[in-house]
């Protein structure tokens, strides 16, 4: 899967494990959804997944790794994955703004990544296949990109991965989970969590103002293929200027989370927060043991987290200079689940 702020690789088992411990679970919504790790790693539980996210981009990894079903698409995404690594390059949008204009990928990658992208919106397929289409060009062109894993800034000289030509390869797309089918949604979160039913609930929010747009705005783009206008060094899109959530903004992100747990019906929450995030600890758990009138049980466990690849390589300058050190390499998470068995 694509390199990702805050994924949750090391904590999956963890994870899976804490919804497995509510009662008679079947069912969860993953409300920020991000790469859909988690949603993959709860469907191969077997779990009925339904994941949110308002980027377009974790949409469609959700659509490939939650809601699309091995048995229906992947012979025919195997097929055709053969058919567009057979593809020669063919410079366009991509090239031009991502390696020419910046220096995201090398420009024979840019053209591949071009003529691929063309042909898959040719094709015109079925959602869940086009899905996993999209997200094996997407983790492609990340094998091979020039960042530390934001899309924030590119580094100043390639990076070794840059040189490796551009390679697609079949997403492990899972069976249908045993209690039932999944499904992909994109939406506001505190839209979603009204219209979304299901016996678990899990929450990963965002922990501070970055918004996920701007760090993977080149995702976006590509999933969309809209060629928007963009701005700055890293060329990012327009509409990474105007995006506003309330998990960005310190002000209103502890009355949106409360939000989301009392309008949830699930029987279970289930939050992974960090210490790095807007709320203290204490804060934290004055919300969640308040919550529903204070009629949950609540538990936590504690994991220490490496940051992300940034942190560990360094601070750098818009000129790619390296100006700072980092205070610390590692974060500590807490994993919450907050029951309602009553």
């Amino acid at each position: 899967m694509i390199k990702y702020l805050g994924s949750k690789r090391l904590l999956v088992g963890s994870i899976v494990d804490a919804v497995a411990a509510v009662p008679e679970a079947r069912s969860v919504i993953d409300l920020f959804s991000g790469t859909s790790r988690v949603g993959h790693a709860l469907k191969a539980a077997g779990f009925q997944v339904f994941s949110n996210d308002h980027n377009h981009y974790a949409e469609t990894l959700a659509r490939c790794y939650v809601e699309a079903d091995a048995e229906r698409v992947i012979d025919d995404a195997t097929r055709l994955i053969d058919e567009l690594n057979a593809l020669p390059g063919r410079p366009g949008y991509v090239t031009e703004t991502w390696c020419e204009r910046a220096h995201f990928f090398q420009p024979q990658n840019g053209a591949r990544i071009d003529a691929i992208r063309e042909r898959i919106a040719r094709l015109s397929l079925e959602p869940c296949l086009e899905a996993v289409l999209l997200t094996a060009l997407m983790e492609a062109a990340d094998r091979v990109d020039s960042t530390t894993g934001l899309q924030m800034a590119y580094l100043r000289q390639w990076a070794p991965r840059s040189f490796r030509p551009l390679s697609l390869r079949v997403p492990k797309v899972l069976p249908r989970a045993t209690a039932g089918a999944g499904r992909a949604y994109r939406g506001d979160a505190l839209d979603a969590v009204g219209r979304l039913s299901a016996d678990v609930l899990y929450l990963d929010p965002p922990y501070n103002q970055h918004a996920y747009r701007a760090n993977y705005h080149i995702w976006e783009s590509l999933i969309r293929w809209d060629k928007p206008a963009v701005y700055g060094k890293a060329q990012k899109r327009i509409d990474c200027r105007a995006e506003q959530s309330p998990f960005n903004q310190r002000r209103n992100f502890e009355e949106s989370l409360r939000r989301l747990i009392e309008e949830s019906r699930a029987r279970g929450v289930v939050i992974s927060f960090s210490n790095e995030g807007f709320l203290s600890r204490e804060r934290l758990e004055a919300v969640l043991r308040g919550a529903r009138g204070g009629a949950g049980v609540l538990s936590c466990k504690e994991v220490e987290y490496p940051r992300y690849v940034g942190a560990r390589i360094g601070i750098y300058n818009p000129r790619g200079e390296k100006v700072g050190r980092v205070s610390h390499l590692k974060n500590q998470e807490w994993l919450y689940t907050l029951r309602f068995d009553a």
